[in-house]
């Protein structure tokens, strides 16, 4: 049952991230379908790829495909821009959802197969970040995990917390999606960002002057 709902929730919120990222760019019907579909499933492709698991899989869920299929018509016909401002913190809004569903259930998927703890950090981060690093190649941006807030480090706590034996209970793993996407948005919320070279290099030129 988790399973499945992380799979809905994920879905459905990375294509809405991948739709929104489409119309802000303002792609035609099939851009806004390629951008949501790669959003949604491209984490669970490159997760598979990388541990050698069949990329059959991914292909042989067709009901997740047909929720993606609705929500991204949905959001290409009905103009709820005339109703909600400020797509970008919506769109950050459901990228944090995508984000920590999908992080849950690639750390579960790597504990179910049996990987250790360094293959299920990977399987959460792969599948919590791949599916937007692919969108926003695609949509000409720099990737969003490799230079602004704080991004893929949530997806790492998830994976620890689920790799450790900490949350196992649906309860728990609630919890847990819920902490990893109000992370996120605080990150969005007040600029928290890792350390850049230009940061550490500044750092020791105050040192210096010092």
């Amino acid at each position: 049952m988790t399973w499945e709902i992380l799979n809905v929730i994920g879905t459905m919120a990375f294509g809405i991230s991948g739709a929104i990222v489409a119309l802000e760019e303002k792609y035609d019907l099939f851009g806004v379908y390629l951008l949501g579909f790669t959003t949604a499933f491209g984490g669970g492709l490159i997760r598979h790829v990388v541990l050698g698991l069949p990329v059959s899989e991914v292909w042989e869920q067709s009901m997740l495909f047909f929720i993606a299929f609705i929500t991204l018509t949905l959001i290409f016909f009905i103009p709820f821009h005339w109703f909600f401002t400020g797509w970008e913190k919506w769109g950050a809004f459901f990228d944090s959802i995508g984000l920590s569903a999908f992080a849950i259930q690639g750390a579960l998927f790597a504990v179910a197969a049996g990987y250790p703890l360094p293959a299920v950090i990977v399987g959460s981060v792969l599948t919590g970040t791949g599916g937007g690093m692919v969108r926003d190649l695609l949509a000409g941006r720099k990737p969003l995990v490799l230079h602004k807030e704080i991004y893929a480090m949530w997806a790492v706590l998830g994976a620890l917390v689920i790799g450790l034996g900490i949350a196992e209970a649906m309860w728990e793993l609630m919890v847990l999606l819920v902490l990893i996407i109000t992370l996120r948005m605080l990150s969005v919320i007040y600029d928290w960002r890792l350390p850049s070279r230009g940061d550490w290099l500044r750092f020791l030129k105050r040192l210096k002057k010092s």
